[in-house]
């Protein structure tokens, strides 16, 4: 659905789900094909909002932690005015945040029941095919040259956490680098304790 922003309905999508899931990887792979700028709803500012808009494309994160602010409203006002700017000319918003839009507790309602009619993408624990697949893009994108087992051996032995599975990654390449060793299952084992 990430990928068919062309037909979202009202022009907006929420990605959910919990720390690690893949909501801000999909976020940014979004913003990439559509060069849409990526802001955290907690830094959002009404000034801003133009400038946002003006490309016709907008990913927010964590518009669920607005919650958490001592007073959400300036960002829920600056979010509701670049979900209305960007209805208004056909643009597309995608928003993150963790559990269902409805869960949200949001402060200004006419931006809640806006998000809430957004089409919805919950994202569950990434199965072992996906976490072996981050493994070997984390790697790659590291230049680490890693046992071909080691993929499979980590997927089955980590949290189900897209940014864990990251860490550990980083975690086995600056042991690696500081005992000037190759990374292999037995190395990992070691590393990390499994």
């Amino acid at each position: 659905m990430v990928d068919d922003w062309a037909n979202w309905p009202g022009g907006k999508l929420a990605v959910t789900g919990g720390a690690g899931s893949g909501k801000t990887h999909l976020a940014h792979v979004w913003a990439e094909a559509t060069g849409a700028p990526v802001i955290e709803a907690a830094a959002l500012t009404e000034a801003e909002v133009p400038a946002l808009a003006a490309g016709g494309f907008a990913a927010v994160e964590g518009v669920d932690a607005l919650a958490e602010l001592e007073d959400p409203r300036p960002r829920e006002a600056a979010l509701f005015h670049l979900h209305n700017m960007l209805a208004a000319t056909g643009g597309r918003l995608l928003v993150t945040g963790q559990g269902a839009p409805l869960t949200w507790r949001l402060a200004t309602a006419d931006l809640a029941s806006r998000l809430q009619s957004a089409a919805h993408v919950a994202l569950g624990a990434p199965d072992d095919a996906l976490l072996m697949a981050v493994i070997v893009k984390v790697a790659t994108d590291r230049q680490m040259e890693i046992d071909p087992r080691l993929p499979e051996f980590l997927a089955r032995r980590l949290d189900r956490s897209l940014s864990m599975v990251a860490r550990t990654v980083e975690t086995l390449d600056a042991a690696a680098l500081a005992r000037r060793r190759r990374i292999t299952v037995p190395f990992a084992r070691e590393v990390l304790g499994l």
